[in-house]
Order: structure tokens, then C-alpha cells, then sequence
């Protein structure tokens, strides 16, 4: 394959690792890129994971890379993680706020790069840039998402709230301080501004995947079936 698909993690040198690949992949003569950014990249400034991918975004724009820009919200699957609070303690703890975040599910994610990159890869010349938000079909809140897990567990799940102190020091059991204050931050955000999908954003995405985008209930549902099983 002539294509590249570049995903760089949460890292302190995401910026560096992104923008070196990219000009390799210039060098190299790549004919096309598909690159996992973030939606909101450019309004997200406090962010630090959302503004160096806005950054590797202005360089694809600056330098005419034949690239398909994949602009994902909120990861349905980082709720999974959640299953002690959720099954044990009846609370939905990730601290969304009110305003609606138009979550994801990675499969759809997963669809729409490979999709992409075939696309560019069986194409006989480089192909013109292009961007999707991609974006599930719903803005969902804290309280809208304790409901679906209610009706997906069977049992009542209140939602915990947006805490953010409470949010940064659970992140930072697991992770370093550095990422668990780039969290609050994105949190922060969701609270503030939320993140929810238009229907063009929905419409595009719909139509490159030649389906629907999953729903977040979907999700619930089976991700309940398998902590039961």
C-alpha cells in the first residue's frame, strides 16, 4: 500500500511524533494520509492533545498533503472502563455536564479510516484533501447517560456529576499528572461548551460509512450483555 494511517497517542511529543511522520511520509511520496485528529480541535486552545492535533491539521492545509482528516468525539468505549462504579455503586462517574457531547463509537471510527484509506490507496492519482467530524447520532448529557445505562443494567445509575477535582485525582491513579490535568481540561470543555454533532456532520458521516452511525444505547446494551454474560 502507498497509504498511511497515522494515530499518535495522548503523549507529551505528540506534536513532534506527527509532524516528523508527516514529512517523511512527504518525502517518501506517500499518496495518501488518513489522520486521526479530534473534534473541536481549533476551539479546544486549552486543550493540549486538541490543539497539536489542530497544529498537525495546519500543516496537512499548509503543505496540500492528500490526507482524509478523521475528526472523532468522545470514544463511546471509555465508559467500558467505567464497570465498578456503574454495576456496583448505581453511578455514571465520567463528568460530561449538561450541554451534550456527541459521543462515538470506535468501530465507526475504525470503518470510516479504512474506508479512507482504501479509497486513496485504489486511486489512481493523489486525491483531494478532506475532512468528517465523526460523531454519534445523539448529544447525550450525564443524565441522559445514566438513564440508557439504567435501562441497560436494569438498575437505577444516577449520574455523579462534574466534579472536575474529584475527576483529575481518580485520573491521576492510573495515568501521569500531565495527561490526567489534559482530561480535566477536555472535560472542562464538554461542561462548558459541549461538543454535539450537526446533522450535516451526521448526513457525511452516514454517508461514507454507508449506514447509520451505532447509538450510544446500542453500546449499553451489549456492552451490559457482556459484563453479565
Amino acid at each position: 500500500m502507498n497509504t498511511l494511517f497515522l494515530l499518535v497517542s495522548n503523549a507529551p511529543d505528540e506534536l513532534t511524533q506527527a509532524i516528523n511522520t508527516l514529512g517523511l511520509a512527504r518525502e517518501a511520496g506517500v499518496k495518501g494520509i488518513v489522520y486521526l485528529s479530534v473534534t473541536r480541535s481549533a476551539e479546544y486552545t486549552d486543550v493540549s492533545h486538541f490543539t497539536a492535533k489542530h497544529a498537525v491539521e495546519r500543516m496537512i492545509e499548509q503543505m496540500d498533503l492528500p490526507a482524509t482528516v478523521l475528526r472523532p468525539s468522545y470514544f463511546f468505549q471509555n465508559d467500558a472502563t467505567f464497570k465498578d462504579p456503574l454495576v456496583k455503586a448505581g453511578l455514571y462517574v465520567s463528568p460530561i455536564g449538561d450541554k451534550g457531547v456527541s459521543m462515538v463509537d470506535v468501530r465507526d471510527i475504525a470503518d470510516a479510516a479504512v474506508i479512507e484509506l482504501l479509497r486513496r490507496d485504489r486511486a489512481p492519482v493523489a486525491l483531494p484533501r478532506a475532512t468528517y467530524e465523526l460523531s454519534g447520532p445523539d448529544a447525550l448529557t450525564g443524565d441522559s447517560l445514566a438513564k440508557l445505562w439504567s435501562d441497560a443494567l436494569g438498575r437505577e445509575v444516577r449520574y455523579a456529576g462534574g466534579d472536575l477535582d474529584a475527576f483529575e485525582k481518580a485520573v491521576k491513579t492510573k495515568a501521569p499528572a500531565w495527561l490526567a490535568y489534559d482530561l480535566r481540561a477536555m472535560m472542562r470543555r464538554y461542561q462548558v461548551d459541549g461538543a454535539v454533532a450537526t446533522p450535516t456532520d451526521i448526513e457525511r458521516l452516514t454517508t461514507l460509512l454507508g449506514r447509520p452511525p451505532r447509538s450510544y444505547r446500542d453500546f449499553a446494551r451489549e456492552t451490559a450483555r457482556s459484563w453479565q454474560a
